[in-house]
C-alpha cells in the first residue's frame, strides 16, 4: 500500500445518499462534538476518516493543524478528535485529533536556554552538518564548520552528545546548536 490513497482505494465506500443527509450531519455533529473514528484514507493535506454512527459523513483531520512533528495517522487506525468545521461543498466534517490538540509545543521554552550546554541524541547526519533532538518535537542543527569536522564525521545516529544552544528563532522554528562533545 501506498503512503498516501484516497478512502475509495481502501475499501471505503460513500454511503448512497450523504448529500441529502448532510444537513443532518451537521446538526448531529456541531463544532465542539466529539467524535471517534477510522482512518480510511491519506493525502499530503491531511488524514480521511470514517466517522462512528455517522456512515454517510466523512470527516478530515488537515495536516495544517497538525504539530509538525507528528505524522498523519495510518491507514486503519482508530483515532478521536473533535469536530472544529463544516465543508458543504464536498460534505465534510473537520476534525482536529486529540493528540494533536493536547501536543505541547516545547520550542519556546529553549528561548531561555540561549547560551546552555544541554544534552541530546543525534537524530540525523546531513552534509550541512547533524541534527540533535532536545526534547519531544524540538531538533537543532550543529552546522558543518572547519572546527566540527572531526566530531562530524565521528557522531552517529542515536549517540549522546553535548551542544551549546546557540540561537532559538521561533518564526522559523530553527535552533542553531555548537557541539561540545561526545557523550
Amino acid at each position: 500500500m501506498s503512503e498516501y490513497s484516497w478512502p475509495s482505494e481502501n475499501g471505503w465506500c460513500q454511503v448512497t445518499g450523504a448529500e441529502a443527509a448532510w444537513a443532518e450531519t451537521v446538526r448531529s455533529l456541531p463544532v465542539g462534538t466529539p467524535v471517534a473514528g477510522e482512518v480510511i484514507g491519506r493525502q499530503p493535506f491531511g488524514a480521511f476518516l470514517s466517522l462512528d454512527g455517522r456512515p454517510e459523513a466523512v470527516g478530515l483531520a488537515r495536516v495544517d493543524r497538525m504539530p509538525r512533528c507528528r505524522e498523519l495517522p495510518t491507514v486503519g487506525q482508530l483515532v478521536a478528535g473533535e469536530v472544529v468545521w463544516h465543508a458543504e461543498h464536498n460534505h465534510q466534517v473537520g476534525i482536529m485529533l486529540r493528540e494533536w490538540a493536547e501536543h505541547e509545543d516545547l520550542l519556546p521554552r529553549f528561548v531561555e536556554c540561549v547560551g546552555q550546554v544541554v544534552t541530546g541524541h543525534v537524530t540525523k547526519i546531513a552534509p550541512i552538518g547533524f541534527f540533535v533532538r532536545l526534547a519531544d518535537c524540538v531538533e537543532g542543527l550543529v552546522p558543518l564548520t572547519e572546527e566540527v569536522a572531526d566530531l562530524a564525521e565521528s557522531v552517529r545516529e542515536g549517540q549522546a552528545v553535548s551542544v551549546l544552544i546557540v540561537d532559538v528563532d521561533l518564526d522559523g522554528r530553527r535552533v542553531r546548536l555548537a557541539a561540545q562533545g561526545v557523550g
